[in-house]
């Protein structure tokens, strides 16, 4: 396999790609002539199922990636529809928020599962055919709250910080074998997520961004193409906030 490039045909698995930030990511290197699967966790919306016009149809693949079993099989049919998986986005991702004297045992372990333990187990997964062809991308999506913190979201600070220290680690394992981990940490995002937020909530929170707006998940889905690009070959263990100043380069 050559290194890989936008618009090559790549194979490219984003996880929570069914809505907010994975979707974006799918449609933009779609766009580009990258033939991508997501994963979904219950139903697919119509969306994913149709080409659109927009190149190669994106192949939704049902997987809870909390379950190492349904991981296993989703690998195993993207392999089979599409082949080896050459980028991995891993966006899947949820919030269960709660001040860490309220919050229970099974709160805290959920969102760690999800956020953090799935990806470890998909990048896993993933790097195998990656090392042996000696190529691959892999990008992981954090968050701002990762060093800024938020009241109520210990786990889900946690976990995101934790994927920074795993990228890093992981980085310096597979840098030789020209596989490439990084890392971006999106702040504010007009996504479903964010949209749950009370209009005054929002507002204040929007507040505090340099910027004064929302992001966008296509801009942050940018972040993610240029860092499974052909030109990011030389970028590893790298940190990309695309926050609109929020974080200040923490």
């Amino acid at each position: 396999m050559s290194d890989v490039a936008p618009g090559s045909g790549r194979v490219v698995l984003v996880t929570g790609g069914s809505r907010g930030i994975g979707l974006a990511v799918a449609r933009r290197l779609q766009r580009g002539g990258d033939r991508v699967a997501v994963t979904y966790k219950s139903t697919a919306p119509d969306s994913l199922v149709k080409d659109g016009g927009e190149g190669h149809p994106i192949h939704a693949v049902r997987c809870d990636v909390t379950s190492p079993e349904e991981v296993e099989s989703a690998f195993r049919e993207v392999e089979t529809v599409l082949g080896p998986v050459e980028v991995l986005v891993c966006s899947a991702g949820i919030t269960d928020d709660a001040l860490l004297l309220r919050m229970g045992e099974d709160r805290w372990a959920r969102v760690i599962e999800t956020d953090l333990t799935a990806c470890f187990r998909t990048t896993k997964r993933a790097l195998g055919p990656m090392v042996k062809a000696r190529s691959g991308r892999i990008v992981l999506i954090s968050s701002v709250v990762a060093y800024l913190g938020n009241p109520g979201q210990t786990n889900y600070a946690a976990a995101k910080a934790g994927l920074v220290g795993f990228a890093r680690s992981l980085a310096r394992e597979v840098a030789s074998r020209s596989v490439t981990v990084n890392v971006v940490t999106p702040g504010l995002i007009a996504t479903d997520m964010l949209a749950a937020l009370s209009e005054q909530r929002s507002a204040l929170m929007t507040e505090r961004v340099p910027l004064a707006r929302l992001g966008d998940p296509d801009e942050v889905a940018a972040a993610v193409e240029f860092l499974s690009s052909r030109e990011a070959a030389y970028v590893t263990g790298a940190v990309l906030a695309v926050d609109g100043g929020l974080g200040m380069g923490q």
